[in-house]
C-alpha cells in the first residue's frame, strides 16, 4: 500500500537573493516521501513564499491532508510537483535518474544561463564577471531592485566590454516595472541587444502587458503571469490574448510537470517559444526539473543554474561544467537523516 510523509527543510543562501519584491536569506522548502512497503523516494514541494498560489500559514497542514489521502485530484502546484517526481523516481527505481534520456544516462549535457541577482553596481559587475570566467555565453539578470539608472549604466558598461555575438543578455524584471513607465524603459533597454525580458509589469494586467507584448522592440517572456492558470481554455485564452515571445515554465509554480507538458503543447501551437527554469529549489527539485526538460529538443539555454545558491544544498549527481548541466550517474544523493511527518 502505497504511503506518503513529508519534512519541512530551510535551505541557507550563501548571499542574500534580491528581486523587486524581496530579499532572501532562507528558502523555506519541503520534502515529500513516497514508500510502497518495499522502496521509497523522495520528491520536492517547493513551496515559494510570496509567489506561490497556495502560500498560506498553514502549507504543512495542507501538504498533511494530500499525504494521508496519498494524493488527489485537486492539488496545488507545488504540492503536485512533490508528488509527480515522488513517483517517478518511485517508479523509475532510482532517487535520481526519473526518465531514461542522454541526459540522465550522462551523455550530454544540458547549455543554461547564469544567473546573476540584484545588487549594487560593484557586486553585480563582480557576478557578470564571475559568470564569463566560468565559462557562461548567456546571463540573465534580475532588474528593479537597485535604481534604473544604475541598472542602464551598468548593463550598457556590459555591452561595451561584451558585444551581442559574445554575450547573450536576458533580463527578468519581476514585475518590477509599471504600464506607465514600461515604454519608455524598454525603449532605453532596447539599444542594448537584449534578448528578451521576464515580466516586465505585475501579472494579471493583460490588455496592458498585449499592448506592450506587440510594441516593445525587446521580446516579452511571460514568467509569473503563468501562475494559477489551470485549465486548458485559460492557458489558451491567456496566451491569446497577450501574444507574448515566450513563456517560462516553473514547474513548482504553473501546475507541475504534466501541466507543464501541456503549456509547451498549447504554446508551441501558436508559435510561442519556451524554456523552462527553476524556482530556487534543493538539487532534489532541480534535478527532477533537469530530467524532466531533457526530454524535450532544447532550443535554447534553459534557467537551471541555481543548485550552487545555499550552503546546505543536498550533495547530488548534478555537475555544472562550464555553462553546461551534466548528471553524473555514478553519484547518488546524499540525504540527511530526516524525521518524516
Amino acid at each position: 500500500m502505497l504511503q506518503a510523509s513529508y519534512a519541512p527543510y530551510r535551505l541557507l543562501f550563501r548571499e542574500t537573493a534580491i528581486t523587486s519584491r524581496q530579499k532572501m536569506n532562507v528558502k523555506e522548502t519541503f520534502l515529500l516521501r513516497l514508500s510502497d512497503g518495499l522502496k521509497s523516494a523522495v520528491g520536492e514541494a517547493p513551496l515559494f513564499r510570496g509567489l506561490s498560489a497556495e502560500d498560506t500559514p498553514d502549507y504543512g497542514t495542507l501538504l498533511a491532508g494530500f499525504c494521508r489521502s496519498v494524493g488527489g485530484t485537486d492539488m496545488p502546484s507545488s504540492v503536485r510537483f512533490g508528488f509527480e517526481t515522488a513517483s517517478a523516481a518511485l517508479a523509475s527505481g532510482s532517487q535520481e535518474s526519473l526518465f531514461d534520456t542522454p541526459w540522465s544516462r550522462g551523455e550530454s549535457g544540458i547549455r543554461i544561463n547564469g544567473l546573476i541577482w540584484m545588487g549594487d553596481r560593484r557586486t553585480m559587475a563582480r557576478r557578470i564577471r564571475e559568470k564569463l570566467d566560468g565559462g557562461f555565453r548567456c546571463v540573465k539578470l534580475k532588474i528593479g531592485g537597485i535604481d534604473f539608472a544604475d541598472e542602464l549604466a551598468l548593463l550598457r558598461y556590459i555591452r561595451s566590454e561584451f558585444g551581442s555575438d559574445d554575450i547573450e543578455l536576458r533580463l527578468d524584471a519581476n514585475g518590477a516595472f509599471s504600464p506607465a513607465n514600461a515604454y519608455d524603459r524598454l525603449g532605453y533597454l532596447s539599444e542594448l541587444g537584449i534578448h528578451s525580458i521576464e515580466q516586465p509589469i505585475k501579472a494579471g494586467q493583460w490588455d496592458a502587458m498585449a499592448e506592450i507584448c506587440a510594441k516593445s522592440y525587446i521580446p516579452i517572456a511571460l514568467d509569473e503571469e503563468l501562475i494559477g492558470v489551470r485549465s486548458d481554455e485559460e492557458k489558451k485564452n491567456m496566451l491569446e490574448a497577450i501574444r507574448p515571445a515566450y513563456i517560462i515554465l516553473k514547474p513548482a509554480l504553473c501546475g507541475g510537470l504534466a501541466e507543464s507538458d501541456r503549456w509547451i503543447e498549447i504554446a508551441t501551437e501558436r508559435g510561442i517559444g519556451w524554456w523552462a527554469t527553476s524556482a530556487l529549489e534543493s538539487d532534489l527539485g532541480l534535478n527532477a526539473i533537469a530530467q524532466w526538460v531533457s526530454r524535450y529538443d532544447l532550443l535554447m539555454p534553459q534557467g537551471l543554474g541555481t543548485g550552487r545558491l545555499y550552503t546546505n544544498n543536498f550533495p547530488s549527481p548534478l555537475e555544472l561544467r562550464g555553462e553546461e548541466l551534466w548528471f553524473n550517474p555514478e553519484i547518488r544523493f546524499n540525504l540527511p537523516k530526516i524525521d518524516w511527518l
